[in-house]
C-alpha cells in the first residue's frame, strides 16, 4: 500500500492546484460524493470544479490519496502522450481483488506490466488477434445474437444480450471455447458485473476511502459485493484453467491464451524472479475479461440506444448498409462513411469510459504549470475533450455530420479519444472497434428497431460508474424485408 503522503507534498499541492477544502483523514471525500450524485458522475465533479476554480488542473483527496482532475485536450494529450503517468494507483480498492498483491495488467505499473502487457500482445496476435480468425469469432457471436432476438419475446433490454456476446468473443480467444447463454454461473456473474460497475466510480468510491466501513458496514459500503464478485470470477477461471492443465500438451496445434500462458509459466519454472505465476495469469486474464467486454457492450448500447431516439439516423444507416453488397466486412467501414460517422459520434456524445483510467504519477511533474507530487492519482477527463465547446461547437447536440465533409466522406479527427492515448492506450482498441462495427451493421443490416406500444423515448442521461451505462430501456427488433446486393465470396 501506497504510504501516507507527506505534510509537505499536501501545502505543495494546495498551494498550485485549485480545489476544494478537505478536511483531516477524509479529505475531500464528501464533498465529491454530494457533488457526483448532485451532477451526475466523477466527470461533471470535475467540470464543475474547474468552472469554479478557474483552472483546467482541479486537486482533490480522497482518504490519504492526493488525486488532480486534468481537463482539456491539450492538457490531456500532454499527460497521455508523456511518461509521467504511466502508473497506476496503488490502494484498497485495487488490492482488495488479489488478497493484497499487485497483479494482473490493468491496475500495474513498471516491469511487471511491460513484460506482461507485451507477452499478451504478442499471445493475441498468434491466436487470431487482428486477423480473420478475429472477425470470424464476432461474426459467430453476431449470428448466435441474431438467432436469439428472432426466437425472443418482444420486447427485450439489449444490455445483458450485447454483453455475453461480446465477452464470448474475449472468452474465446482467451480459452478456445465459448460460453453458452443458458450457463447459470455467467447469467449471475453478468448481473453482479453490473451491478458493482454502477455502485463504484474509478476513485473505489466511500469503500477505497474508508477502507474500515468494510468491518462496520460490509453491505451498504459495497465490500461484500466486491468480495463475492471477486470470488466468483476467480472460480469460473480457476475450473477453466485447470481443464487447460489437464489438456495442454507440447505442441501448439491446441492453442490460445491460457495455453500461451501455462506452457510460459513451465518455461520460466527455473527462475526464482519470473512474474509468470498462476495468480498473474488468472488476474491479467480477468482483467481482459472485465476491461473489454463491459465497455464494448456499453458503446454498441448506445449506438442501439440512439437508432431509436433518432430513427431519422437508423432510416440512413439501413440506406447505406442496403446500398453495400453482403457480406459486410470490417475492411468495408470506409464504404460506410454515415455508419462510421455515427458511431465516432456515439463515442464522442456518450463519455462511456470518461477517464480512461486513473494514473499514477511516477514521479513528481509540471503539467499546465502546476507541480504534482510524485504518486499523486490522476484522472484525465476525456468527456471534457470530447464535449469542449471551443472545439465542437454544439457538443451537447448529436450530429455526427461532424465526422464528415460536404462530399459525404469520412474525416478523422484526432480529438475523439475512446481508447485514449500513449503507452497505456487499451491494448484491445482494434478488437473493441472491430466488435462495435460488426454487430452494429449486422444488426441494423437484419432489424428494423422500435420502440414498445406507447413507451416513452428512452433517456440519453447516463448511470455514473465506473463506466458510464445508459438508463434501462426496451426495445422491438423486427426482421425488416431487404432488397441486398449479394456478390459471391
Amino acid at each position: 500500500m501506497q504510504s501516507w503522503f507527506s505534510l509537505v507534498e499536501w501545502i505543495t499541492l494546495t498551494i498550485f492546484v485549485s480545489g476544494p477544502r478537505w478536511i483531516p483523514w477524509f479529505g475531500t471525500t464528501f464533498v465529491v460524493q454530494k457533488l457526483s450524485k448532485k451532477l451526475g458522475g466523477l466527470h461533471e465533479v470535475f467540470k464543475y470544479l474547474s468552472q469554479k476554480h478557474q483552472s483546467p488542473v482541479v486537486g482533490l483527496r480522497f482518504g490519504k490519496e492526493l488525486t488532480v482532475g486534468i481537463r482539456g485536450y491539450d492538457l490531456a494529450k500532454e499527460a497521455l502522450t508523456g511518461d509521467d503517468l504511466l502508473g497506476r494507483p496503488d490502494n484498497f480498492f485495487i488490492r482488495l481483488r488479489t488478497d493484497g498483491e499487485r497483479l494482473g495488467l490493468t491496475f500495474t505499473d513498471g516491469k511487471l506490466w511491460e513484460e506482461h502487457r507485451s507477452f499478451i500482445m504478442r499471445t493475441l496476435k498468434e491466436v487470431g488477434y487482428g486477423r480473420s480468425r478475429m472477425e470470424e469469432l464476432i461474426q459467430k457471436e453476431v449470428i448466435e445474437l441474431k438467432h436469439t432476438l428472432n426466437e425472443s419475446i418482444q420486447p427485450v433490454q439489449p444490455c445483458q444480450l450485447l454483453l455475453l456476446s461480446v465477452l464470448n468473443v474475449l472468452w474465446t480467444l482467451s480459452t478456445g471455447q465459448r460460453i453458452e447463454r443458458d450457463d447459470n454461473r455467467l447469467q449471475m456473474l453478468l448481473k453482479l458485473l453490473r451491478k458493482r460497475s454502477g455502485q463504484f466510480d474509478l476513485a473505489g468510491s466511500l469503500l477505497n476511502q474508508m477502507p474500515w466501513l468494510r468491518f462496520l458496514a460490509p453491505n451498504w459500503s459495497g465490500y461484500n459485493l466486491v468480495v463475492d464478485f471477486n470470488r466468483q470470477l476467480m472460480e469460473f477461471f480457476a475450473e477453466t484453467i485447470r481443464n487447460h492443465y489437464e489438456t495442454i500438451t507440447d505442441d501448439k496445434s491446441s492453442n490460445d491464451l491460457i495455453y500461451a500462458y501455462i506452457r510460459e509459466i513451465r518455461n520460466q519454472g527455473h527462475n526464482p524472479g519470473t512474474t509468470f505465476t498462476e495468480k498473474q495469469m488468472l488476474m491479467t486474464i480477468l482483467d481482459l475479461f472485465l476491461a473489454g467486454g463491459l465497455n464494448t457492450s456499453t458503446v454498441t448500447d448506445f449506438l442501439l440506444l440512439m437508432m431509436v431516439v433518432r430513427p431519422d439516423i437508423q432510416a440512413k444507416v439501413h440506406q447505406e448498409i442496403d446500398h453495400h453488397p453482403d457480406p459486410i466486412r470490417w475492411s468495408d467501414r470506409s464504404q460506410l462513411p454515415f455508419v462510421e460517422a455515427v458511431i465516432m459520434e456515439v463515442q464522442r456524445f456518450f463519455p462511456t469510459a470518461a477517464f480512461g483510467g486513473p494514473r499514477r504519477a511516477v514521479h513528481d511533474f509540471n503539467i499546465g504549470g502546476y507541480r504534482i507530487p510524485k504518486n499523486t492519482t490522476v484522472f484525465v477527463d476525456l468527456e471534457s475533450v470530447h464535449h469542449d465547446e471551443a472545439y465542437w461547437k454544439d457538443p451537447e447536440v448529436f450530429r455526427q455530420e461532424r465526422f464528415l465533409d460536404e462530399g459525404g466522406h469520412l474525416v478523422t479527427c484526432d480529438r475523439l479519444l475512446p481508447f485514449s492515448l500513449g503507452k497505456r492506450k487499451c491494448p484491445g482498441d482494434v478488437l473493441a472497434k472491430t466488435t462495435i462495427f460488426l454487430f452494429f451493421v449486422e444488426l441494423l443490416r437484419n432489424f428494423e428497431l422500435s420502440l414498445p406500444e406507447g413507451a416513452e423515448v428512452p433517456s440519453t442521461e447516463l448511470v455514473p460508474g465506473r463506466i458510464y451505462m445508459p438508463k434501462p430501456y426496451w426495445m422491438n427488433f423486427s426482421q425488416r424485408s431487404r432488397k441486398s446486393i449479394n456478390v459471391s465470396v
